[in-house]
């Protein structure tokens, strides 16, 4: 099987080509210019493996949550490609992701910098038949986060790097290790997708959609105010 997979939810871009069973990658901090760069550097990636868009069975991109642009983008990309090339679109949660990335680890709390003060966060657990949910993805201040049973856990991702120590403190000795410089790739997400696609459980290009969580995309002056004057 021959997947596309990309994320732009983060200040990276991660393109990845998953063929039968191997991986080709590009990857690079990208800033505010995914939208300029994600084509160029796909073509790249094609040029380099000798493939076209409809030799692929499918398109995995990171859904969300994440950067409010960065989400548009990567399900805008691949709504397009897939269009194009009369592919199905299969969209991955970022923070499971960060779980499939995590080193190797079975336990994993994912958090991605949300800004405002907030992080997006969720906890996964690796069995037998693959990653289940523990805490579904949600959207809360750092010192807020759910409780969580047990320990060995991993802390991945953005949000331990930007709110280190208001988590450290929530999960305090439950942490076997953190991951702070993390990002969601798309190698993960293309694992991810794999099984999905192989069961024919991919989507028309048209039903492609975002992850946001985050209602607002932004908060009003007045709630901006409120919320300095309490800090």
């Amino acid at each position: 099987m021959k997947l596309l997979a990309l994320d732009t939810s983060t200040e990276y871009l991660s393109l990845a080509l998953l063929l039968d069973g191997k991986l080709a990658e590009r990857e690079l901090l990208a800033g505010q210019s995914h939208s300029q760069r994600i084509l160029p550097l796909l073509r790249e990636l094609l040029d380099e493996t000798g493939l076209s868009l409809r030799d692929l069975d499918g398109i995995a991109f990171g859904a969300g949550p994440g950067s409010f642009t960065g989400l548009r983008i990567a399900c805008g990309v691949a709504q397009g490609l897939a269009f194009g090339a009369g592919l199905p679109v299969i969209g991955v949660s970022t923070l499971l992701a960060l779980a499939e990335d995590a080193q190797g680890a079975d336990r994993v709390i994912a958090c991605l910098d949300a800004r405002m003060g907030e992080v997006y966060h969720a906890a996964y657990e690796k069995t037998a038949t693959g990653w289940q949910e523990v805490i579904a993805a949600g959207l809360y201040a750092p010192d807020m986060v759910p409780d969580i049973e047990g320990d060995g856990w991993t802390g991945t991702g953005s949000g331990w790097k930007a709110y280190a120590q208001a988590l450290e403190q929530r999960y305090g000795r439950q942490l076997a290790q953190c991951i702070p410089q993390a990002y969601p790739r798309a190698a993960a997400i293309a694992r991810l997708a794999l099984p999905g696609f192989a069961a024919a459980q991919g989507r028309p290009a048209s039903e492609a959609a975002p992850i946001y969580i985050r209602n607002k995309v932004a908060l009003t002056t007045r709630e901006r105010e409120a919320r300095a004057a309490s800090a």
